[in-house]
């Protein structure tokens, strides 16, 4: 289906569009210019940083717009597939289906129809569409906004997630991949040479028995492994990507240290060499305003929905780390997020569109947070 169907709301139109043009972490430009083009037409002047980040000023509604809390609105562009990736949507009457529609498609046709229909009171925002939120990406597009423009700005509101859902907590990641080297050689002939692949399996079986605490919650895992040429070769390399998680920025620094002497050890004792490159670091952290996360309950519950909270690595870490009283909104109801068979209920983006109205409502009420 084309955006321009004539039996698509001009809400699901938007989606649409958002979400088959493809924004792999890292290539955002052909979906930041859809983003801004329909920033724009709203009548807002729209720029482009140094990274990526498309950003716009939205003066506050009303006279007393000038004293509330300043806000930068944060939406981020990138989907975690790659552009081999087949982004068309399956159209179904309560189910739409498709790869990345609703991380983070459904959030930013969301955040822009309002952007287009805006109504009630809301505070003076920056709104900024981000790169570089998924993965590899580390948060590049927020921490950029925060370091450039952050202290600028009372509150950060990251728009991502599921109706209902507010991520009042940050988790905190290391993420590093080890790279083992060793002489290697003929199975036979040069056995019992060094092997990268014995050393990357003895460290994984070391980090595998590592004590990863429950509380605070965190979490260790190998996502990807790769090494050797043959079956009969000893390896000369092999490797693994590690990543660490936490709620607590201190329990991860520890993990950190003991994932990182695991792997040092079973080198060691492997006769290999390894090579340690930090591909990931995202600061853990909290809201530090108990009436920002009350104001994001009540919106919520204004538009029907039983709010819950939970922790969640998103943009709103980059800002929490700041110091900035931060969280993050969800706007959508969907499922199966990071699959190609992501869903999303097309009925739901309306309610998601009034609970933000709600919510920027009530910030312009914020005289302290």
């Amino acid at each position: 289906m084309q955006p321009d169907d004539p039996s698509l709301s001009t809400l699901e139109a938007l989606l649409l569009e958002i979400a088959t043009t493809p924004a792999p972490t890292g290539s955002e430009e052909g979906r930041a210019e859809v983003v801004a083009r329909h920033w724009r037409d709203a009548g807002l002047e729209t720029s482009t940083d140094e990274v990526g980040n498309v950003l716009a000023a939205m003066p506050g509604s009303g006279a007393g717009a000038e004293a509330g809390p300043r806000v930068l609105l944060a939406c981020h562009l990138d989907s975690v597939f790659g552009h081999d990736v087949d982004v068309s949507v399956r159209r179904g009457e309560e189910r739409w289906v498709g790869a990345g529609l609703g991380d983070n498609a459904a959030s930013l046709a969301v955040l822009t129809h309002w952007v287009k229909n805006p109504s009630g009171a809301w505070p003076n925002l920056t709104l900024v569409a981000t790169v570089g939120e998924e993965g590899l990406g580390d948060l590049r597009g927020a921490r950029h906004a925060v370091e450039t423009i952050g202290a600028e700005h009372d509150i950060f509101i990251a728009i991502d997630g599921y109706l209902g859902s507010v991520i009042d907590v940050g988790v905190g990641s290391r993420r590093y991949e080890a790279t083992f080297k060793a002489p290697g050689g003929h199975s036979w002939g040069d056995y019992p040479s060094p092997s990268a692949t014995h050393a990357a399996g003895s460290a994984m079986a070391r980090l595998a028995a590592l004590h990863v605490p429950k509380a605070p919650r965190s979490s260790l895992n190998i996502g990807q492994i790769w090494g050797g040429t043959s079956i009969n070769a000893i390896a000369e390399r092999a490797g693994f990507n590690l990543d660490m998680r936490s709620v607590d920025q201190e329990a991860l620094a520890a993990l950190e240290r003991s994932a990182l002497a695991a792997i040092h050890e079973a080198a060691a004792e492997m006769s290999a060499k390894v090579e340690l490159e930090q591909v990931g670091d995202r600061p853990a952290g909290r809201c530090a305003s108990p009436r920002l996360l009350a104001a994001a309950k009540e919106a919520l519950e204004a538009v029907g929905l039983s709010p819950s909270t939970s922790a969640g690595s998103t943009d709103a870490n980059a800002a929490m780390a700041a110091g900035i009283p931060a969280l993050c909104f969800g706007v959508y109801r969907g499922g199966n997020a990071h699959r190609l068979d992501e869903w999303v209920d097309p009925a739901s983006l309306e309610v998601g569109v009034r609970a933000l109205g709600e919510l920027l409502r009530r910030l312009t009420r914020l005289t302290q947070l």
